[in-house]
């Protein structure tokens, strides 16, 4: 049985998990937070909360973790854009991650999931988007699939299993306390900080601040209708390029140069060259020919009529939530200024 209304957060000690542990915390509910590695809970002294060890691929550790729990924030997934195997480290992860965690959890007794999905599981068919447009027909890049299929799944099983859950899908987070490595959005803040942006990719971003996602997945917890998906965003993304524009307001004596516009056939020529550097160094490229095809010229602009309607979710400005990012990462010595 489902004890004292407590939570179980996994993926922890992610940039998500972390600051919606502390808010559940801030709400006086008792939180079990849940961590692939047992090893790395350093982050979390000082918080009133349990700390235990679960791997989304590991079923019989999600049943453990899952004991007594009401209220499942399903936070943790491979959140990855770049991978040596990305079907093996990506999206094989999520699709099995996706499986045990309905099953583990209708094992247990919990009686409601937030299953953390992305925009990447949207339908950009139509400006500006919306829930109910359905999922995203372009199948060109491992994470996005696996977000579209594992979100598909989690409904499906749970439906069969007879347990209660709604999704939510963040954009860009950023904001709220981080740690070092970064998260994907985090890190575009962090290169153009350090002046890694050179040229103009025409990319825009909705960057959402963290906490505001956190805050969200507590409304979809208590108000969310069972069955039902909802965008944690902004209405209106952001380019780089105007990004960069925010970073060069906020620290001139940086002296950051807006990134310089290059024909697409060039841009595809340098996201090649990256990739192809990716493949002797083992790190993920700066810029990939996927990128340009997928993200170049898209409009990331949501509806949020359904969010504010049933939730009562209301973000910050993306432009605030932007300068309090950079400022973040400034004081916490999370870039490497270049002063020149």
């Amino acid at each position: 049985m489902a004890n004292r209304n407590l939570a179980l957060v996994n993926g922890a000690n992610g940039h998500l998990g972390y600051n919606l542990v502390k808010l559940l915390l801030s709400k006086n509910i008792p939180v079990r937070a849940a961590v692939r590695n047992i090893g790395n809970k350093d982050f979390m002294a000082g918080l009133d909360c349990e700390v235990v060890q679960s791997d989304i691929t590991d079923k019989e550790s999600l049943v453990k973790a899952f004991q007594d729990v009401e209220t499942f924030y399903a936070v943790g997934a491979s959140f990855k854009l770049w991978a040596k195997d990305p079907q093996k480290e990506i999206y094989d992860v999520n699709m099995q991650g996706a499986r045990n965690i309905i099953e583990a959890a209708a094992q247990a007794g919990v009686k409601k999931i937030v299953y953390v999905s992305s925009i990447a599981a949207l339908n950009y068919g139509t400006i500006p988007v919306r829930e109910n447009d359905g999922y995203n027909p372009v199948r060109k890049d491992v994470y996005y699939n696996s977000k579209n299929d594992g979100e598909q799944l989690v409904f499906k099983l749970a439906k069969e299993h007879h347990v209660q859950l709604v999704a939510v899908l963040p954009s860009a987070m950023i904001g709220g306390e981080a740690f070092a490595p970064l998260n994907v959005s985090y890190n575009i803040l962090k290169l153009i900080l350090q002046k890694e942006i050179p040229v103009e990719t025409n990319i825009a971003v909705n960057w959402i601040d963290v906490k505001d996602v956190a805050e969200g997945c507590y409304l979809a917890a208590t108000k969310g209708v069972n069955g039902e998906r909802y965008i944690l965003a902004n209405e209106k993304c952001t380019s780089i390029k105007d990004t960069t524009k925010i970073a060069q307001e906020l620290f001139p004596e940086l002296k950051i140069k807006l990134p310089a516009a290059v024909p697409k056939p060039v841009l595809f020529f340098i996201a090649w060259l990256m990739e192809l550097g990716s493949k002797i160094t083992g790190r993920a490229p700066l810029l990939s020919t996927k990128d340009i095809a997928m993200f170049s010229g898209l409009q990331q602009d949501f509806d949020l009529t359904k969010s504010r309607q049933e939730l009562g979710f209301d973000p910050k400005d993306s432009s605030v939530a932007v300068k309090e990012a950079m400022q973040y990462l400034i004081q916490h010595q999370l870039v490497q200024l270049k002063r020149r």
